[in-house]
């Protein structure tokens, strides 16, 4: 007979997670305070930030989502994704700026009729 491999959270350890996650911690200090893997703790915080502290908790048991919690869950998904990509767009849109910047910046060629640096007369 093959055995569950799924690990079980009891609502101790679960409770220690919220806490965690109410402390502003990210995936990163979740996985590896607890030993968790990522995928548990990004769908933990996901469900906390669209749901609270029920939604992690869930019932005893299986942890079956009804349809509202899942909706939410990715509404909260999609804009959290929404404003990383408006962020990314703005990073690249001020790299290009920067790039543009430093090719139309004054040369030190002596075409501009500048000091040539030169040492004879």
């Amino acid at each position: 007979m093959r055995e569950d491999r799924r690990r079980r959270y009891d609502d101790g350890f679960r409770r220690e997670a919220l806490e965690l996650i109410k402390s502003g911690a990210g995936k990163a200090t979740l996985v590896r305070r607890l030993a968790i893997p990522v995928y548990t703790a990004r769908n933990w915080i996901g469900l906390y930030r669209s749901n609270g502290e029920e939604a992690v908790m869930g019932g005893g048991g299986s942890r079956r989502y009804d349809w509202e919690t899942k909706v939410a869950y990715l509404k909260a998904k999609v804009a959290y994704l929404k404003a990383k990509v408006a962020y990314l767009e703005k990073l690249r849109a001020l790299r290009a700026s920067k790039s543009r910047g430093a090719s139309e910046a004054p040369s030190s060629d002596c075409s501009q009729g500048g000091d040539t640096g030169s040492t004879t007369s």
